[in-house]
């Protein structure tokens, strides 16, 4: 740029309690006053069970409350940070207005029980999410990262909306709550395309491979965008998984399916992410692996299970995204440590099974579940591995020694599945009157056959045994490519758009 000085100059960060103007203010009041009121409706819904309703339009029960005061509390966190991130941006209001907007649509959808209105709300919640994406006009790259996940997620719509005429067709039920009484007759062709449109819809929703695209991708949104759709957005799948749990639960094929698929995702997601060098998208390759595994314990009929996940994710990725700066500034050059083939391999193994064991054990005691020869085992099995993994990225991130981050992990990971046993009770309770909260399934070879990958190769990836192979780096480096005209290569470009 003509004109410019490659010398930075750093001024003082804007006050946004005098200069910020009205909207921001106003509308981040407003939603922290819908989270109070979230908190408040849940109250009154697990003490006195509270459950008002306009017949055939909204009922709320107690899904809807748990997502109402999840997503007020998202909502509230992302506007509140938005207030410094974005002041003094010329997009500043149109930002507020769709975050807000977002955050309203997904409320209304939580709540929404005819089917028509599902099928709307859930197409305006894909445009709000891409009008946030490609918030900075300037930008031909954020146009076009609008425009690929705005055709994602029209397909999604297009997908739910020949899901629901499908499950209008079968059981001539206009509302959720009428299919749901109704789901005892479904079968045959007009269930399977139902089924099938839902779990696809689910699917490109929460970008699970290999639907990933629209999210790596896009990285042109400003940086609260990205913490509330990936702490948030790509929840909906697993929502729509549990509002439709009686559909889905038809047939034992279709769920041993859908924990193949979220497996899938879950092992795909943590090797793309070791291909990645920078920081959104390693985050982005996360998201869809920890939506793998929602997934997956949606499948295995525990759809409460499903609903913690989503919720402790979320709270771990809006952290994440919003203190991505900080893990820009703690990361310098260094020396990469090589994988030990001594001693110390063989004892940092047996210590991870150990914590393992452990945590597993933790979670049995405190949910009941894994004690039955049925699909409740493997959900034990992927909460300890999806919660170990967490805490060993969270002290691999530590400047420990490595024999200190031995006895470090069980401190970390032990709480943690105790947290996550504990708010699964409470999710579980929270839903009480909806209509499938769990619907575990016999054991089967092929869940044995399914575990049995999925724990070979994630230990194979451990091990670094991917690592030897050019051929699967280069493929890994392929699928976790953004669509080339979302790449911005020129930094004047960027600061034109940041300026104009």
């Amino acid at each position: 740029m003509a004109g410019s000085t490659s010398k930075p100059t750093v001024g003082a960060l804007p006050d946004t309690a005098a200069e910020s103007p009205y909207v921001p203010a106003a509308l981040t009041l407003l939603m922290w006053s819908l989270f109070a009121t979230s908190v408040a409706v849940l109250f009154a819904r697990v003490r006195f069970g509270f459950a008002p309703e306009i017949p055939g339009v909204i009922a709320v029960d107690g899904l809807t409350v748990l997502m109402w005061v999840v997503v007020a509390f998202f909502g509230g966190i992302v506007l509140s940070y938005s207030r410094r991130y974005m002041a003094g941006s010329a997009h500043e209001t149109t930002f507020f207005l769709a975050v807000f907007g977002f955050a309203a649509t997904v409320m209304t959808l939580v709540a929404a029980d005819h089917l028509a209105l599902f099928g709307l709300l859930w197409l305006a919640m894909g445009l709000v999410m891409a009008t946030l994406i490609g918030i900075v006009s300037e930008w031909e790259q954020a146009q076009a990262a609008a425009a690929v996940a705005r055709r994602y997620f029209v397909a999604s719509s297009a997908l739910l909306g020949v899901a629901l005429a499908a499950l209008w067709w079968a059981t001539g039920a206009t509302t959720i709550s009428g299919v749901a009484a109704a789901a005892g007759t479904l079968g045959g062709p007009v269930w399977v395309v139902a089924a099938a449109a839902l779990v696809l819809a689910a699917m490109i929703q929460s970008a699970l491979v290999p639907f990933h695209g629209w999210l790596l991708s896009s990285m042109t949104a400003p940086t609260p965008a990205s913490a509330l759709m990936h702490a948030g957005f790509v929840n909906a799948g697993g929502v729509l998984l549990v509002r439709f749990a009686p559909v889905v639960t038809v047939s034992e094929a279709l769920m041993l399916a859908i924990v193949a698929v979220g497996a899938t995702s879950a092992l795909l997601g943590k090797l793309l992410k070791s291909v990645r060098p920078d920081v959104k998208s390693k985050l982005g390759c996360s998201t869809v692996g920890q939506m793998g595994f929602m997934i997956m314990q949606a499948g295995l009929g525990f759809f409460g299970a499903a609903l913690t996940h989503l919720i402790l994710h979320g709270f771990y990725k809006a952290y994440q995204f919003l203190s991505s700066g900080a893990q820009v500034e703690r990361t310098t050059p260094g020396k990469k440590a090589g994988r030990s083939a001594d001693g110390s391999a063989v004892a940092a193994v047996a210590a991870t099974l150990a914590t393992g064991l452990a945590g597993g054990a933790v979670f049995v005691l405190l949910t009941g579940k894994g004690t039955s020869v049925d699909s409740g085992f493997l959900l034990v099995l992927f909460v300890v591995f999806t919660t170990l993994h967490a805490a060993r990225g969270a002290v691999g991130r530590s400047s420990l020694p490595a024999t200190v981050r031995y006895g470090a992990v069980p401190l970390v990971f032990l709480p943690a599945i105790a947290l996550y046993a504990l708010v699964y009770r409470g999710v579980s309770a929270a839903l009480t009157g909806v209509p499938v909260v769990t619907a575990p399934t016999e054991l089967t070879a092929l869940h044995g056959l399914v575990a049995v990958a999925f724990l070979g190769t994630y230990v194979a990836i451990e091990a670094g045994v991917h690592e030897r192979s050019r051929r699967l780096y280069v493929a890994l480096l392929n699928a976790s490519q953004p669509s080339p005209s979302t790449l911005l290569t020129n930094a004047e470009e960027y600061d034109d758009g940041g300026t104009q």
